[in-house]
């Protein structure tokens, strides 16, 4: 009984929050945008969703997974850089750009 009231209350959930989730993904942190796509395949995952509402959840989980593979690759030269050593000086502090707007 409990887990179909919460199915029900997260596809409710998803309907009205799509909008903003989409539009504030570039504000929300690396591990928020990763929780929330762990959420969509959970939900794509029940058996009592919509049509509709699972190939929405696939649409947001698509886009949300594209940028945070570009994030990752981010990460990854950053750290290529860091550990190698190329292009940097000893003098110089390596530029984290991916990270600036965190704050």
């Amino acid at each position: 009984m409990a887990k179909a009231a919460k199915g029900g209350a997260s596809s409710g959930a998803t309907g009205s929050a799509n909008s903003g989730v989409n539009s504030g993904n570039t504000k929300k942190t690396f591990e928020e945008r990763l929780e929330r796509l762990e959420e969509l395949g959970d939900e794509i995952r029940r058996t009592d969703i919509p049509l509709d509402d699972a190939i929405q959840a696939f649409e947001e989980g698509i886009k949300l997974a594209r940028t945070l593979e570009k994030d990752l690759e981010k990460i990854e030269s950053r750290i290529e850089i860091l550990v190698n050593g190329t292009g940097i000086s000893s003098d110089e502090k390596p530029e984290l750009g991916l990270f600036d707007n965190e704050a």
